[in-house]
């Protein structure tokens, strides 16, 4: 019956390393999502590679024009807006998977790793 106990606490122990947070690990400083690219570069150099795009998101919206109460018109207006999307790859050797940093608008959002470096 010890075992049920002891097996909670160790779920339990595990469960922050089951959750997911992007973050770029250089050595030993990291850099946590919502960082600017200033502190990645502090931290962890120049990436080996920059690629660069711009996407544009169309947005709807309806608005209402009526005067009175019985009286409903309705107009629908589009606003497009762009983000700038940086993916920064960073080759830590070849031990260790590459890291691909990627920033919108300036910001940490995602960390994925690629194949190992070189």
């Amino acid at each position: 019956m010890r075992a049920l106990p002891a097996a909670l606490v160790v779920a339990c122990l595990a469960l922050p390393t089951l959750a997911h947070a992007s973050a770029l690990r250089c050595d030993n400083k990291l850099v946590s999502e919502g960082a600017s690219q200033a502190d990645a570069l502090a931290k962890c150099g120049e990436p080996v590679t920059r690629q660069s795009k711009t996407e544009y998101v169309t947005n709807k919206s309806k608005v209402s024009t009526g005067r009175g109460h019985s009286e409903r018109e309705e107009a629908s207006t589009e606003v497009t807006t762009s983000t700038t999307v940086e993916e920064w790859t960073y080759n830590f050797g070849p031990h260790r998977l590459m890291q691909v940093a990627i920033f919108r608008d300036g910001r940490l959002v995602d960390v994925r790793s690629g194949s190992y470096g070189y």
